[in-house]
């Protein structure tokens, strides 16, 4: 691939709405053609028998099954609300 200019540096940084100096220019100009360089570099690398993958980890679901299971009773859990009306948690109203 061929060399990033500085016209190119200052192009992206317009469109990133970054205001960058003219020595941010000069140090952006380098590091991003060794960016590039070195992903041009991976293009050589033999990938043939490697499978394609979404994820470098194997990832497994760690979590429990969804089963219910008993929980505290109404009567528990309403005990400590500072409101109740009907069996059921009272809350200041948000809506007019």
């Amino acid at each position: 691939m061929s060399e990033i200019s500085k016209e190119q540096v200052k192009h992206v940084a317009h469109l990133a709405r970054l205001a960058i100096t003219d020595e941010e220019v000069e140090t952006m100009t380098k590091q991003l053609g060794d960016i590039i360089n070195y992903a041009t570099l991976l293009n050589e690398l033999d990938t043939e028998d490697v499978k394609p993958t979404t994820h470098v980890l194997d990832l497994k679901n760690v979590m429990r099954k969804d089963e219910p299971r008993k929980w505290i009773e109404k009567e528990d859990a309403l005990k400590n609300a500072p409101d109740v009306k009907d069996g059921q948690f009272r809350v200041p109203s948000i809506l007019e």
